[in-house]
């Protein structure tokens, strides 16, 4: 009786300071307690793994696709018209290959019309890059001051840049036009006589080089511009001050400071005269890749897609592909020796 008793009053309510009564904890509740704090603490400790986990391994989930996106329509493709250049392959049958080695590289040193090519996508690039560069860089300056409107003119010269290489070409075909071009119209004016533009050697190649130009000098344009608003103001200020004029500035402060920006776009532009292909194409009307009646304004990129989707020689196709491959490593080469030599003089 006396346990009984004891069970009772340790089972009884206890009064609170405020009246109120209190029970105590039911047998086991501390220990639950305990059981609780375990599981709260391991749940912490596997948010933190998730979280160091989620550290270490996302950048690399967010940059997979590019590498993945690359390796399928880059590397892959690379990788395979290396190997398809050093066989004879048609591309009606891309798995009957045969082995040649460097035939089809040896095959394009005897080539005229590779050479042709070549000579056609040099000329082409002359006159177009250096024009170009020239009036951007005018065109630069010019926005560099303070006008009214700047924002309009910014976004006006980089309009032809938007604008679709088939529809300016095929706007510049019909300027260019023999009989009721507007180019021809405005020399009859002048008291010339027409020119056969698409049929001429210089003429064409000018003709296809104005488009180039056209489409390519604003995207130039802006960036001298945002060269030129990065010079520091103190340099013009200084200059000012020991009487330089805008010209004296602009020779002795500008272009100094412009040149390894210039540098990178004569590199850029040469890099796009070399894979020059759709202002060609489309200019020689329905003649198809063959760059006019003989060949006259043919770039390497034309080239390619004649012996490739024309004529289906796969394997000269890749071969050519490769030519202009390493004829742009040549490029890379030349541009890091100039810019390391900049930057030894500066």
């Amino acid at each position: 009786m006396a346990g009984v008793a004891r069970d009772a009053t340790a089972a009884a309510p206890s009064e609170r300071e405020d009246g109120t009564a209190a029970y105590p904890a039911p047998p086991g509740a501390r220990g639950g307690d305990h059981g609780r704090e375990g599981r709260d603490e391991r749940e912490r400790e596997r948010r933190r793994r998730w979280h160091r986990r989620d550290l270490r391994w996302s950048p690399y989930a967010f940059v997979a696709p590019f590498f993945l996106f690359f390796a399928v329509f880059g590397l892959f493709p690379l990788l395979y018209t290396g190997w398809a250049s050093l066989h004879r392959v048609e591309l009606t049958s891309p798995d009957d290959m045969e082995w040649v080695g460097l035939g089809n590289f040896s095959r394009l040193l005897r080539d005229d019309f590779f050479w042709n090519a070549l000579q056609n996508t040099v000329t082409i690039g002359l006159l177009s890059t250096v024009p170009q560069l020239l009036i951007a860089l005018g065109i630069a300056q010019l926005l560099n001051y303070r006008l009214r409107g700047s924002m309009f003119f910014r976004v006006a010269v980089l309009t032809p840049y938007a604008t679709s290489v088939a529809a300016a070409t095929l706007v510049f075909v019909l300027l260019f036009g023999r009989d009721h071009g507007m180019i021809n119209w405005g020399l009859g004016l002048a008291g010339f006589d027409a020119v056969d533009w698409q049929n001429g050697t210089w003429t064409s190649q000018l003709a296809v080089s104005t488009i180039v130009v056209w489409r390519w000098t604003g995207y130039n344009a802006l960036i001298y511009l945002a060269a030129m608003q990065s010079i520091p103001h103190e340099l013009y200020e200084s200059a000012a001050l020991d009487g330089a004029s805008r010209r004296q500035q602009f020779l002795h402060v500008t272009l100094p400071s412009l040149r390894p920006t210039i540098l990178f776009t004569c590199v850029v532009s040469t890099i796009g005269a070399t894979q020059l292909f759709g202002e060609p194409l489309l200019f020689n009307g329905g003649a198809g890749a063959t760059g006019g009646s003989d060949h006259q304004f043919q770039t390497l990129g034309l080239y390619l897609y004649e012996q490739g989707w024309v004529n289906l020689h796969l394997g000269r196709a890749s071969a050519i592909a490769w030519s202009m491959f390493l004829i742009l490593l040549i490029i890379g080469a030349v541009n890091w020796l100039v810019a390391r030599r900049l930057r030894r003089s500066s």
